[in-house]
């Protein structure tokens, strides 16, 4: 099931909420000193409408997925990009400063002592997101959500707006080719679910966490793949991809966890709220030999040493496909498998 009905969490006492606070803080000057890291490449911030919503982004050689990254969420109704290229060297910056609705910044610093990109974003979010929707998420997710092919982001942010939430909870759903890895060719800028069509519609855990009241999700391919007899290293799958920002908001964890914590009850049935997946590309075939380069790299985990084992079965050039595996048909598909819900918006 989608939602979880969580129980009623633990009393922190005044210790563990100054904690929590404390912590946020800390988060929230880590940005600001990030922000020296970063050189603007192209500001068209001045162009951004009134009552906006934004889009947050750190990327690395991801030429080949931009362009649909931009359609598909300028369709959604994307008013305005934000990405940080950390050192690409396949054309990505050129091509994103040429874009109208994109403001560009550039750094050659540690992706990982960056919080893998988060340091840099929370910066921008406090600078050009307080009060307003904005969607923080990957080159390789897209959003899908319940009406996402008759309603726009804009409709879902005001639904949520006059329930008075502030934050909106995906599952992000690894997809798949049928066959080895490396041999599945993508177009470069095309639909990446062309090629990446499966998925694994059952075999998740859901997993309420008191610390940050959230719901853990865990399973998916890389789950039962890679992570048979280490599951607790499986990646986490739940994020909270969309919130209406504050500049006292911050990411702990990727989007997976964001203090306050009242922002992380996007999965919570009592709250009747839909919710959406991710559709993560990941598994397009040049991960293959990106898995050798960041193996090297070590600029995505925070226990890297514990990853090897995984990039060398990437590097392995695998079939993820199984006799379960599903073919993706939309959204009304994946609230039917009860991987998303339209909660009270009908």
């Amino acid at each position: 099931m989608v939602h979880f009905a969580a129980p009623d969490p633990p009393l922190q006492g005044l210790t563990g909420a100054y904690k929590l606070r404390w912590k946020r803080r800390q988060l929230l000057w880590r940005a600001l000193r990030a922000r020296s890291q970063l050189r603007n490449m192209a500001d068209r911030t001045a162009q951004i409408p009134n009552d906006p919503i934004l889009c947050f982004a750190t990327v690395r050689n991801e030429m080949g997925r931009l362009p649909f990254y931009l359609e598909h969420y300028r369709r959604a109704g994307v008013s305005h990009f934000f990405f940080v290229d950390n050192a690409s060297t396949d054309g990505t910056a050129a091509y994103l400063a040429t874009q109208p609705d994109v403001s560009l910044w550039h750094t050659e610093a540690s992706y990982r002592e960056s919080r893998f990109g988060v340091d840099w974003l929370t910066w921008l979010q406090i600078r050009y997101g307080h009060g307003v929707w904005s969607l923080t998420a990957d080159a390789d997710e897209i959003l899908t959500y319940p009406h996402s092919d008759s309603r726009s982001l804009r409709d879902l942010t005001r639904w949520l707006d006059q329930q008075g939430a502030a934050s909106f909870g995906a599952m992000m759903l690894d997809m798949y080719p049928k066959g080895p890895l490396g041999t599945q060719v993508a177009v470069p800028g095309a639909n990446p679910f062309e090629t990446l069509s499966w998925f694994d519609a059952e075999g998740y855990t859901w997993e309420y966490l008191g610390k940050f009241e959230q719901v853990s999700i865990r399973g998916g391919p890389r789950k039962r793949v890679f992570f048979q007899e280490n599951p607790d290293y499986a990646p986490h799958l739940h994020k909270v991809p969309l919130v209406r920002w504050n500049r006292r908001y911050a990411y702990v964890s990727s989007t997976h966890t964001v203090l306050p914590r009242k922002l992380n009850a996007v999965f919570d049935a009592r709250l009747n709220r839909p919710t959406g997946v991710l559709l993560h590309s990941k598994f397009l075939d040049g991960v293959v030999s990106k898995s050798a380069e960041e193996k090297q790299r070590r600029q995505h985990f925070t226990h890297s040493e514990r990853y090897d084992t995984y990039y060398d079965a990437l590097i392995a050039n695998p079939d993820l496909w199984c006799a379960g595996s599903v073919r993706y048909e939309g959204w009304r598909q994946l609230e039917r498998l009860g991987l998303m819900s339209r909660g009270g918006w009908q």
